[in-house]
């Protein structure tokens, strides 16, 4: 069962971060509001979130190094900048640095709505589809067969081992794109050891050398996270 996607909003005004931390989550969001950049970061290396929205002037931390900071540690996390700065500059900066969108106020609560869902939609391992009819994963060129544990592109099919096959599910199936490292240890190998998260680390090398053939395919490491399946 997917949870509701998580959501980190700093803002340093107190009332607009509560109203629209309240709307968002009438969206059926959960959403962490901070009211400054350092409270922000911390609350990213302590919590898993699926987006966030940064204001860009704040106390302590302004928004663009509090962005810098998360791609260091998530080069994947879609970021959006929400902000009253509108200048050039300002905007191609906040691109730079790797936003996913910017948004200056005042903006229609219904327009941020629907970018923030087609970001977490494109986050999620686009272009893998479950066919429920055959019980077959389409990942972007590669077709998926999971009873028999096949992976096919073109005329080449490579037959996959038992734990292989579970382990691609899992990232087909992941809550919101993301593997968790330890449920996939513990319900894999029945333990979260050294030992067996080196184990995982070589099927997770195993598949990432089947989808060499796909260049738009990658399998990425989300720093003391798990692991992501990125198509695009």
């Amino acid at each position: 069962m997917k949870t509701k996607p998580e959501i980190l909003l700093v803002e340093d005004d107190v009332n607009f971060g509560a109203v629209l931390k309240s709307f968002l989550e009438m969206q059926g969001h959960n959403v962490t509001l901070c009211d400054d950049g350092d409270k922000g970061y911390a609350m990213f290396r302590q919590k898993q979130f699926d987006l966030c929205l940064l204001d860009v002037m704040m106390p302590h931390k302004d928004g663009f190094t509090l962005a810098t900071e998360i791609r260091k540690y998530d080069a994947l996390i879609p970021l959006v900048f929400i902000t009253a700065k509108s200048q050039k500059h300002d905007v191609l900066k906040g691109f730079e640095i790797g936003a996913d969108d910017y948004i200056t106020k005042p903006f229609d609560s219904e327009i941020l709505v629907h970018k923030v869902k087609a970001l977490l939609r494109r986050s999620v391992a686009e272009g893998s589809t479950l066919n429920t009819e055959n019980n077959t994963i389409t990942i972007s060129k590669f077709i998926f067969d999971v009873p028999m544990r096949t992976l096919k592109i073109g005329e080449e099919t490579t037959q996959l081992s038992p734990r292989e096959a579970d382990l691609l599910k899992m990232l087909c199936d992941g809550d919101n794109g993301l593997l968790e490292r330890s449920k996939a240890l513990n319900q894999l190998w029945g333990e979260d050891s050294y030992f067996t998260a080196r184990s995982m680390d070589v099927y997770i090398a195993r598949l990432r050398k089947y989808f060499k053939a796909d260049p738009s395919i990658s399998i990425v490491n989300i720093q003391r996270k798990g692991f992501r399946l990125v198509i695009g």
